[in-house]
């Protein structure tokens, strides 16, 4: 006799209704703590970590993440600075992948978003990989995609961190190159 899933009928349904309500309550905190959050890159590694949560978080309301990390490159170690940021981008991109998860039905009519299942059905995470290293917005279809999919929630946090990081990475070190590159070219600021 075969067992059902755990996630089926009304666990499923109550799954999804309770993903959607943490994405909405995700990006109302981003919104009413915006104030709050352009101080915290004054708390290091941490601040950058959580800066790139709350800039990734939100599927709506664009948030320069990637200045934030091209900005501290040039203040921190680069390395430090990509492997913080990555690691927060990975956990905000969950949003994406609750969206999908628990709007299946809303989302899945959009030509973009079925190009990406297709994709995401034929490769796998190394979708995943590729558009976190593009600075795009078609990540968070990406995730949604993945969510709709189910993909596991490890493999995709795994994935979208491997990709984010890299992206960061190149980011963080433009930031702290680029310091050296200007105080070249105007003789150094005094």
């Amino acid at each position: 006799m075969k067992s059902e899933p755990f996630f089926h009928g009304w666990r499923l349904t109550a799954a999804r209704v309770l993903a959607l309500l943490v994405v909405i309550a995700i990006m109302v905190l981003a919104f009413v703590y915006r104030d709050v959050a352009s101080q915290l890159g004054t708390y290091g590694y941490i601040g950058i970590f959580l800066l790139s949560i709350i800039a990734n978080a939100t599927i709506i309301i664009p948030v320069p993440g990637i200045a934030i990390t091209f900005t501290m490159g040039a203040v921190f170690n680069p390395i430090g600075v990509a492997l913080a940021a990555g690691a927060g981008a990975a956990l905000g991109e969950l949003t994406g992948y609750l969206m999908g998860f628990s709007g299946q039905g809303v989302i899945d009519d959009n030509p973009t978003f079925q190009r990406l299942v297709g994709w995401m059905e034929r490769f796998g995470a190394w979708v995943v990989v590729t558009l976190a290293i593009i600075p795009n917005p078609l990540f968070d279809l990406a995730g949604m995609a993945a969510g709709a999919l189910r993909m596991p929630i490890a493999k995709f946090l795994l994935w979208a961190w491997i990709g984010k990081t890299i992206k960061m990475l190149l980011f963080a070190y433009a930031g702290a190159t680029s310091v050296g590159w200007m105080m070249s070219l105007f003789g150094g600021i005094p």
